[in-house]
């Protein structure tokens, strides 16, 4: 019976740590629909991104309140759960504060006392956090796009965070032999007295008490990032290894056109001649994109990454103007409709049935696309390197190439350049009449 507690937290962790890396390989699975893109360019500079960006959060405090409040959630939440290395291994041989046995009393007092100071820094934190939200209810959290869900999933987080670090300072406090030390119990000592006059057995109950219950909520939170926008926490390292490297006004062109252009510009190509033998057919079955499937894998993650922050559409010059489109609500939508294909895939036994649902037309609408300016603002402000614009070029292609659905104001500028070689109505006879337009 000695071992069972033991036995117990085994169990707890095995399954916690097993659905975790369940969803992982869903997750994979998931982005793994995506087309093909490489992306194995400029290594060097990758790594040197995902530093700054995602390890040291460079764009994060370009907003210097929130961005200073999120590093101090960000340091603070990563170190004191190197606390849970020493929570596993006591839950699984049955120890107590192993790190006592293995390090002097001055390190160890000095380690618990850092994780007791940030653990009080990122309570605050995250109480001013909450209050951004719910009650100045600053107005990129509340936009159309921020329903129930959304909204409410931002601020499960932060009770997450309030909950697990008020357990660790608990857990502590009623630690009768770690305040018997005097050594790192910096905020626990005056959360100590809080509990005097209860017999030593009721303070061994409460902290076994606080304990338990944070470790299993560290397990509960983990698993709960997979359904929530906090995923960044993890994907944020690859996102931003991943993301573009090039211009931001650089567009990628369509390789099929490109050749097609080519071969319309070459006064000796054959455009009846037959592909050389071994040749592949190198024309997409489809132009642009219509759903998640049609985009590239590394836009599928950008979706998954998304942390709904809402930095992109408070920087949006169409959104701030009154128009339909919110960057924000293109990420969300593509990981919504991504999310209905794979459990789609799960319930066919691993294939995709039709569902006569699309991203575009059933998530995102024309109105929203044609709304942007394409002028990367968005992709300026995201803090872990997300490009909705991509996504939003590539579905404007789908409209144009595969449906001939562009707005009239397009269609005549097209028209135009076709014949008059600029976008505007006149004959290359009357070129100084550009100037007045």
């Amino acid at each position: 019976m000695d071992y069972l507690p033991n036995i117990l937290f085994a169990i707890i962790l095995f399954l916690g740590i097993g659905y975790f890396a369940k969803n992982v390989k869903k997750l994979i699975r998931n982005i793994k629909l995506g087309q093909d893109t490489n992306v194995s360019d400029n290594k060097s500079q990758r790594w040197k991104n995902m530093a700054m960006i995602a390890l040291g959060q460079s764009k994060m405090v370009r907003r210097p309140i929130s961005g200073f409040l999120h590093v101090v959630v960000y340091v603070g939440f990563i170190i004191i759960n190197i606390e849970v290395l020493e929570i596993i291994i006591d839950g699984l041989f049955g120890t107590h504060r192993i790190g006592l046995s293995i390090l002097p009393e001055s390190v160890y007092g000095f380690l618990i006392g850092t994780f007791e100071i940030l653990a009080c820094l990122v309570f605050v934190a995250v109480i001013i956090f909450w209050a951004r939200r719910n009650i100045l209810k600053i107005a990129r959290f509340w936009k159309s796009e921020m329903t129930s869900w959304p909204k409410n999933d931002g601020n499960f987080i932060l009770y997450f965070e309030m909950v697990l670090m008020t357990l660790f300072l608990v857990m502590n406090a009623t630690d009768i032999h770690f305040q018997a030390m005097n050594s790192g119990n910096i905020i626990s000592q005056y959360i100590a007295p809080w509990f005097s006059g209860l017999s030593e057995s009721t303070l061994h109950i409460i902290e076994r008490g606080a304990w338990w219950v944070h470790i299993v909520g560290i397990l509960i939170f983990l698993n709960y990032l997979y359904f929530s926008k906090h995923l960044h926490i993890l994907l944020a390292f690859p996102n931003t290894y991943f993301g573009k490297l090039k211009p931001k006004g650089q567009l990628n062109n369509l390789e099929a056109v490109t050749k097609e252009v080519r071969m319309m510009m070459d006064p000796n190509a054959d455009p009846f001649a037959a592909p050389a033998e071994g040749a592949e057919d190198e024309m997409p079955a489809k132009f642009g994109a219509s759903d998640v499937q049609d985009l590239n894998w590394v836009q599928l993650l950008n979706a998954y990454t998304c942390t709904e922050c809402g930095r992109c559409t408070s920087e949006c010059p169409a959104n701030l103007t009154g128009k339909k489109l919110s960057p924000r609500k293109i990420m969300m939508d593509t990981r919504d409709r991504l999310e209905e294909v794979g459990k789609n895939i799960d319930a066919n036994n691993g294939e995709f049935k039709d569902d006569g649902k699309q991203l575009l037309g059933d998530y995102i609408t024309n109105e929203e696309l044609w709304a942007c300016t394409s002028c990367n603002a968005c992709v300026e402000a995201c803090p872990v390197s997300i490009d909705p614009l991509s996504i939003i070029i590539e579905m404007r292609r789908y409209l144009v190439m595969e449906q001939s659905a562009a707005p009239v104001e397009l269609n005549n500028m097209m028209t135009n350049i076709e014949n008059n070689g600029a976008p505007w109505p006149y004959n290359q006879q009357d070129r100084l009449n550009w100037k007045n337009e």
